[in-house]
């Protein structure tokens, strides 16, 4: 049977699998009335949200477009380039849209579930990861094994007769889909993410500290603003996020298979793993159970258990299919084996460094006694600390894959070769994405269920256990921003390197020259160094300023309705949901801006060799800030969230008080600067290779 038909049939079966769960999910009841109300206006503002943020990035894309369009008319990129880029942006944005409809759907009924017990709440909400997660990657291989067919029978009825040239002209295309894909990631990430915790940081500011009442307390204003944050920002952010970075590393890594000599077999092959690892995902997805009363660590042992049968199937599946279809290549499979268990590392090193059970948070509550000065001061030297050990893992993943598949300095093929074998260890790691996301995505799930049990008033039992589903989902969402950090990482080293295979593919006989001691590389490493700094900057600012204006409109409530805290008034949710909601889709534009135009503009300037020189620089740089940014913040909030459930003075203490400032302090941190690093990397490479033809005009 033909290997892209296998893929097809594997995408259909995951979103199939998607489907089924989520009537099942539709189907469990809602009893409680109030509850209902709050999941809806969660639902509402959500969707009002995505549909102002589409139409604005709907321009955007018109533009790039008519850019892409013109350009082809000249030469510059290929004439199907304008097409595939839209293609790619709108399954991202479908992705997304779906994940959100899917979390504001289950919130509710995680809730009800909870009622009957804590393996209950959990079923539910994991299923409702489950979908989000089989949709993404379902839809991520139905749209790459869609084009491949279309690209190959496109290029082949235009007489392209040479194997190698028809494989060239198709993954240049791949490229640019995942270019579509990563722009509409960037966008929802960073404007999913400046709403979400615009939301949460006026929450905690007026209503922890000043007001001194309980998070997701109905008194406050800024309560449903935040809880829709969690679904655009931590849902469909995070969704599109992870589908970019599973697409990327496909098409990257069949870009590199030219090179390499793998010709159309090489092409195929990250599809077919990738097929491969959404089957043992969905199997492994029937391990994840738990038992009433559990305490964090079971817990994360159920979610865990799942992680683990699934890798391990996918190591003995990668086995068979290696020596079926590449019997002469037999380390692509300790290729495929270094990624799964460099994604399990940084997993595990993410969480010691942001789970409470651990010392590192310990310590960094312990330190609240002091005050909120130690607070951040310790959660920043934790978070410059925890780069250390992701760091050796990449790297030892890098050279363990590139030596295994034959790598070797001393001739192109063997360094091409090398370089294949990193992309497939990057294909490796994100092969099991349909239970590593599912895992993620339950946070916010579990988050806005402990949510609607406080506004709605359910027992100390039920809020127990949702409290006890949220606090698992900090560390589940902290472990896969590190391991869509790692991924980001090989991912991004592919995407160089099929840079530099384009640049000699498009004009053969290229000489470059990319020593740090060539002036055009150096200033390319100084400003690509730089850019994620710069791209935090704005990010952060962002924040800021939409916290800001909710902080004004939130005292403003309190002031000005009578009764607003005694709870015998209603306040005006609508309202800081529209603040969010325009304020993060203006501030959006400039970071996304940056992140396209730097690569475009280097290009220019300073050629192919100072363009090389920028993505090196800002993949490592934005990995190390990236990482550092994500475990501080995760560290500050599971630090308050330590200290809540009755450790170090307890919840409204002096050491709690100290925790919230940190917490507030880390939120724009791991759910907006942080993560949105990771598609800063990935989309300047892809902008890169998409309009490599304006570099090679001054190369």
């Amino acid at each position: 049977m033909d290997i892209v038909l296998f893929v097809f049939l594997v995408a259909l079966s995951s979103l199939s699998f998607a489907t089924f769960k989520y009537l099942k999910i539709k189907s469990y009841p809602v009893t409680n009335s109030k509850a209902k109300e709050i999941s809806d206006a969660i639902r509402s503002g959500a969707t009002a949200y995505l549909k102002r943020q589409y139409k604005g990035v709907s321009i955007f894309f018109a533009v790039v477009f008519l850019i892409l369009l013109t350009s082809s008319f000249f030469g510059v990129v290929g004439h199907l380039v304008p097409y595939v880029f839209i293609l790619g942006g709108f399954l991202s944005a479908l992705s997304g849209f779906i994940g959100m409809r899917t979390a504001t759907m289950a919130n509710v009924r995680t809730v009800s579930a909870a009622q009957k017990g804590l393996n209950e709440g959990l079923k539910v909400a994991f299923s409702a990861g489950s979908v989000i997660s089989f949709v993404i990657v379902g839809i991520g291989l139905l749209g790459v094994s869609i084009w491949f067919w279309f690209l190959k029978y496109w290029y082949s009825s235009v007489d392209v007769s040479l194997d190698s040239e028809l494989t060239q002209n198709v993954v240049s295309n791949m490229l640019t889909f995942g270019m579509g894909v990563a722009c509409m990631s960037l966008f929802a990430r960073v404007g999913g993410g400046i709403f979400t915790k615009a939301a949460d940081v006026g929450a905690d500011l007026v209503g922890k500290v000043e007001q001194s009442i309980p998070e997701d307390d109905p008194r406050n204003p800024a309560v449903i603003a935040d809880n829709v944050g969690d679904n655009v920002g931590d849902v469909a952010g995070m969704g599109a996020d992870l589908y970019e970075s599973f697409v990327g590393a496909m098409v990257s890594t069949s870009a590199l298979s030219i090179g390499a000599g793998f010709g159309m077999d090489g092409v195929i092959l990250p599809m077919l793993l990738s097929a491969v690892g959404v089957i043992v995902s969905m199997i492994g997805t029937f391990f994840v159970k738990t038992h009433e009363n559990a305490d964090q660590k079971s817990l994360l042992k159920s979610l865990r258990k799942g992680t683990w049968i699934s890798s391990i199937l996918m190591i003995i599946c990668s086995y068979f299919v290696i020596n079926k279809f590449f019997p002469q290549s037999q380390g692509l499979f300790y290729s495929i084996v270094s990624g799964l268990i460099a994604g399990v590392a940084i997993g595990f090193m993410t969480e010691y460094f942001t789970s409470a059970t651990y010392k590192p948070t310990k310590r960094l509550a312990e330190a609240a006694e002091t005050g909120a000065g130690t607070v951040i001061i310790g959660g920043l030297s934790l978070g410059m600390l925890s780069t250390f050990a992701p760091c050796l893992i990449v790297g030892l993943a890098i050279l363990s894959s590139f030596f295994s598949c034959g790598g070797t300095t001393e001739s192109v093929l063997g360094f091409s070769r090398g370089l294949y074998g990193i992309g497939i260890a990057a294909v490796g790691m994100l092969s099991t994405l349909g239970i590593t996301l599912a895992t993620d995505a339950y946070g916010p799930i579990a988050d806005n269920a402990g949510g609607i049990s406080e506004m709605s008033g359910f027992g100390d039992d039920v809020r127990k256990r949702t409290d006890a589903l949220d606090s698992l989902g900090n560390t589940t969402a902290a472990t896969g921003k590190g391991f869509a950090i790692g991924s980001a990482a090989l991912t991004s080293l592919t995407l160089i390197a099929a840079y530099i295979s384009e640049a000699n593919a498009a004009k053969p006989g290229l000489a470059l020259d990319l020593s740090v001691t060539n002036p055009s590389v150096l200033i390319g490493l100084f400003i690509g160094a730089m850019l994620p700094f710069l791209f935090s900057a704005y990010t952060m600012e962002a924040v800021g300023k939409a916290a800001m204006s909710i902080v004004h409109e939130v005292r403003r409530q309190f002031k000005s309705i009578p009764g607003l805290m005694e709870g015998t008034s209603k306040p005006d949710y609508s309202s800081c949901v529209s603040i969010c909601t325009g304020e993060s889709i203006k501030l959006m534009l400039v970071p996304a801006i940056i992140a396209i135009l730097a690569p475009v503009l280097v290009g220019t300037l300073l050629g192919v060799e100072g363009t090389a020189g920028l993505l090196a620089a800002v993949t490592v740089c934005g990995f190390m800030l990236s990482t550092m940014m994500s475990n501080a913040g995760g560290a500050w909030d599971n630090a308050k969230k330590y200290i809540e459930v009755g450790n170090v003075g307890g919840k409204n203490s002096p050491a709690h008080k100290s925790a919230v400032v940190g917490d507030t302090v880390g939120d724009p941190c791991k759910d907006t600067s942080g993560p949105s690093i990771n598609i800063l990397i990935k989309l300047v490479s892809m902008v890169a290779i998409v309009f490599l033809g304006v570099a090679l005009l001054v190369s």
